[in-house]
């Protein structure tokens, strides 16, 4: 009688291997189709030693054999904010939707949604409200994500039934993670087609303008926007670097002594980062940080979102 571990070994072996060819023949047709398009961050293999040391400096654990494609486009994630002024693809935005609505929902009640702007007029209006941060009219597309509870509200009038749950803190955090879910997915979509994106937290600095300048309704909040387009390549974006695994990953119980250790280590890494890039950000990671939690006047606008929210409809009892 085969033993069960036996058989899940047989199973992994044979994933990893499927895996593996996958990759192959991905390789093989990117080689042949990369000259006939328009790629910001093409690539034909990118060793997973090679990521994670771009990642976190140094490599403390080994991923393994199980390299795919989907990991590959994971650990290459950077933040570009210079684009090429070239149209996206056909259909480009309908596919990153397809893949931002294929993200978990909590109980299926998909309590977000996104507008799509590529108005140049209107993209500038909201590069205005976010400190005319350039690469919003920039991009070809900028996303905003919505938190939307005005479709379930809509709902549950047109069927004569109360909606007092809305009212309720809870699902303002559900359809903020929710939009956030769907906007990552449409995030590794769009890397995967060799796109560039940069998320824009700035549009919560000014909520009740952003909501007029996309017209809506009321019981909807854009949690952030997301520029996508070509990258510019003389304006290249490096992988930054993240905090070590022990200051992030707890096992068991949480725990703070090695996340002080870990901070020391990754205030090195991120003064010789800044340097390297030419980055105007004083002091270290941890200087850095605290500062922009110091004050109020710190969060940029965003200390009366509570007040805003109210504006814009939401209770939050």
């Amino acid at each position: 009688m085969v033993s069960n571990s036996y058989l899940n070994l047989r199973i992994q072996t044979a994933a990893c291997l499927n895996n593996l060819l996958y990759f192959d023949r991905h390789m093989i047709d990117t080689a042949r189709i990369l000259p006939n398009l328009e790629r910001s961050n093409s690539r034909i293999m990118i060793l997973p030693n090679e990521l994670l040391r771009s990642r976190y400096g140094t490599i403390s654990f080994d991923i393994g054999n199980c390299w795919t494609p989907s990991l590959e486009t994971l650990l290459s994630h950077r933040s570009i904010r210079a684009y090429r002024s070239v149209p996206l693809p056909p259909s480009t935005l309908e596919t990153l939707i397809a893949a931002a609505q294929s993200a978990s929902t909590s109980s299926n009640l998909q309590t977000w949604s996104v507008v799509a702007v590529e108005d140049v007029d209107r993209k500038a209006q909201l590069a205005e409200v976010t400190n005319r941060q350039a690469h919003i009219y920039q991009a070809p597309l900028f996303l905003v994500w919505l938190a939307d509870l005005a479709r379930l509200t809509r709902t549950a009038e047109q069927l004569g039934l109360p909606h007092e749950g809305l009212d309720y803190l809870e699902m303002f955090l559900m359809a903020s993670i929710d939009a956030s879910l769907a906007a990552q997915n449409a995030v590794v979509a769009a890397e995967s087609l060799g796109l560039g994106t940069v998320y824009i937290g700035a549009l919560r600095n000014r909520p009740e303008e952003v909501a007029a300048i996309l017209g809506l309704p009321p019981l909807t909040f854009a949690v952030f926007g997301l520029c996508v387009g070509y990258a510019d390549p003389d304006k290249p974006a490096a992988i930054k670097p993240r905090l070590p695994q022990p200051a992030i990953l707890h096992r068991e119980q949480y725990q703070s002594i090695e996340q002080d250790v870990s901070i020391v280590e990754y205030n090195e890494q991120m003064r010789q980062f800044y340097t390297d890039q030419k980055m105007n950000v004083p002091g270290d990671w941890a200087e850095h940080s605290a500062k922009r939690i110091a004050t109020r006047e710190a969060l940029s606008g965003r200390d009366r979102l509570r007040e805003a929210l109210h504006h814009l409809g939401f209770e939050l009892r």
